[in-house]
């Protein structure tokens, strides 16, 4: 299928299509006249990909993990080393929460001030 159809049945622009090429996590395939022609798996990996990035996870982190996703929520084959990656990317998460709320903390402080 053509960028243009991919785009349609995912909902996803393909700018970002050409992005997530760019990136590592989606293969394409040129035809005879240059044109990207997707499989039909590129659907669901799009859907992947759109899902991980939900979880917070940034593309290199997607890169990785995509190779052991099944399904579209996805679900994970457990691959070497896979749960110790997500539960560092959780930790960082944990951390970067931590900070926005003394940040917040912070700044409602300021505007009890008269």
């Amino acid at each position: 299928m053509l960028i243009g159809e991919l785009s349609g049945r995912t909902g996803v622009s393909a700018r970002l299509l050409r992005y997530y090429e760019a990136q590592g996590l989606l293969e394409v395939e040129r035809g005879p006249n240059g044109y990207r022609e997707y499989g039909e798996d590129a659907v669901l990996t799009v859907r992947k990909v759109r899902a991980l990035l939900t979880a917070g996870l940034t593309t290199e982190v997607i890169r990785e993990v995509l190779p052991c996703t099944r399904g579209e929520q996805p679900g994970f084959d457990w691959c070497a080393d896979l749960r110790e990656l997500l539960d560092r990317e959780l930790a960082a998460m944990d951390e970067r929460i931590d900070d926005l709320r003394r940040s917040r903390g912070a700044l409602a402080g300021y505007l009890t001030q008269p």
